[in-house]
């Protein structure tokens, strides 16, 4: 008797007062959590098992008879956002998954399992995080706040940013609202805090982690100030202004900077060729300009603006110009050197030099690769003939090239190609045989001329030949006495 005393006070003990342990669990907005149920292996009997939240009732039942049950909040023919895994009930794993979870999802959740005798019951604390951006694409310049929400807070928590997976801390310009704890970042909208944030929340060994994209709207290309456009002499050039796709600048206004003025810059006069509008297929986000031909002195600094929702948006850039400079050594009379030069190298890291060649049907070749910025080429070679161009290289890869032409070379120089010298004789050759066929029918047509005029006096002929023929006459009957 005291034996089945002591075994009813045993199942009401566990059945009133169900074992109960705490689970922290942070979960992203928009992702799947998983709240652990854990009792370790059970017997071949289907415990009755039963998800509840503190502030919904039932969100997901199963009785020993094998029927399911969800919360009315939680049931959708469409969508059904939580489930528990049959398959996992043999190794005592009860754990309940919820797909595409809201901050409203947040708060306690109970888990009670009983078996036979036993009620199991555990707590877990789905806390939901979320970075959310006053403006995913805000205007360049405009005001921007990043925050960390976590529903519910954790009091004690700490809160990490980083930026593009790199750590993030208050930069000048960019102030962070901190009261007790770090949860917000307040600043202009500018590229330093252009990219994916992620603030990362600890709380007693746990971490909870969300992020989001910050992609601030403005000019676009050039991706930023102090770009460098490189232009050979005499070529087209187009100076980018673009700003991001569905903006409408207004007032769009194009400046050459005079040197000399970096912080407050003073416009100068616009080069001759400069044409602001562009092409006619072109976007109004795009305000691009151009030079119909580059030259020397169109070097410098150039800014674009344009106003947008009351922002004015500006862009620097600069024009590096590059020409072949050519001088002859006075050792060698016979060749010339080559030098790529540029109005501004500081961003070019290696020059090479490459000889074009196109055959009669317009086939392009490139010759062998020489490095260096100078080239010293023999003007009497025929190999050297044709185009030579002088790429340089920055850091990130090709910047340029600027091409000059073989023959232009040689008529500086003074030299001549052996080709050159065999027509120059060939030439001298022809036209002294020409001058000897002038002279010759010169002299032919000079005696035609006399021999005409005088037979345009047929008496006066006449008269000639008698007198001739009494002469010789004279002659023989002279001869004869």
């Amino acid at each position: 008797m005291l034996l089945e005393y002591f075994l009813f006070g045993v199942m009401t003990f566990h059945l009133s007062g169900a074992q109960r342990e705490v689970t922290e669990v942070f979960a992203e907005a928009g992702s799947q959590a998983v709240l652990p149920c854990r009792c370790g292996p059970l017997s071949t009997r289907m415990p009755a098992i039963v998800w509840r939240k503190a502030d919904k009732g039932t969100v997901w039942r199963k009785e020993k008879s094998g029927l399911e049950y969800r919360g009315w909040d939680w049931f959708s023919k469409v969508n059904q956002r939580v489930r528990c895994p049959h398959s996992q009930f043999e190794r005592g794993d009860f754990s309940l998954q919820i797909k595409n979870v809201r901050e409203e999802d947040g708060g306690v959740y109970f888990c009670r399992v009983e078996h036979e005798v036993q009620a199991i019951e555990k707590a877990v604390t789905l806390r939901i995080t979320k970075v959310s951006v006053s403006s995913s694409a805000p205007v360049w310049g405009s005001d921007v706040s990043i925050r960390c929400n976590v529903t519910p807070w954790p009091r004690g928590a700490l809160v990490r940013w980083t930026l593009n997976d790199s750590p993030f801390g208050p930069q000048a310009g960019v102030a962070s609202n901190t009261r007790t704890i770090q949860n917000a970042v307040r600043g202009k909208a500018t590229a330093t805090l252009t990219g994916n944030w992620t603030c990362i929340v600890d709380y007693r060994d746990h971490e909870g982690r969300a992020s989001a994209s910050l992609s601030v709207m403005g000019v676009t290309h050039p991706p930023r100030d102090d770009a460098k456009v490189y232009a050979a002499v005499g070529s087209a050039v187009t100076l980018p202004c673009v700003f991001s796709p569905g903006l409408r600048p207004s007032d769009p206004v194009w400046e050459k900077l005079k040197p000399g003025f970096l912080h407050k810059p003073a416009a100068g006069r616009l080069p001759a060729s400069f044409s602001a509008s562009g092409p006619l297929s072109a976007p109004p986000s795009d305000q691009s300009a151009s030079l119909n031909e580059v030259e020397l002195e169109d070097e410098g600094r150039y800014r674009c603006s344009g106003t947008v929702e009351g922002q004015r948006l500006t862009r620097n850039m600069q024009l590096v110009v590059a020409q072949v400079h050519i001088s002859i050594p006075s050792q060698n009379a016979g060749s010339v050197l080559l030098t790529c030069h540029l109005t501004d190298t500081s961003g070019v890291t290696s020059y090479e030099w490459v000889r074009v060649l196109y055959d009669l049907n317009g086939s392009r070749s490139v010759g062998p690769i020489l490095r260096g910025k100078s080239l010293s080429i023999s003007t009497m070679s025929e190999r050297n003939q044709g185009e030579w161009v002088c790429r340089f290289y920055g850091s990130d890869g090709l910047l340029g090239n600027v091409t000059y032409h073989i023959q232009q070379m040689s008529g500086l120089s003074g030299g001549k190609p052996t080709s050159v010298s065999h027509n120059t004789a060939a030439a001298v050759g022809l036209s002294f045989l020409l001058l000897v066929m002038l002279l010759t029918l010169a002299q032919v047509y000079k005696n035609h001329q006399r021999r005409k005029g005088i037979f345009q006096y047929p008496a006066l002929e006449t008269i000639v030949h008698t007198v001739c023929n009494e002469r010789e006459e004279s002659e023989r009957n002279a001869v004869k006495n």
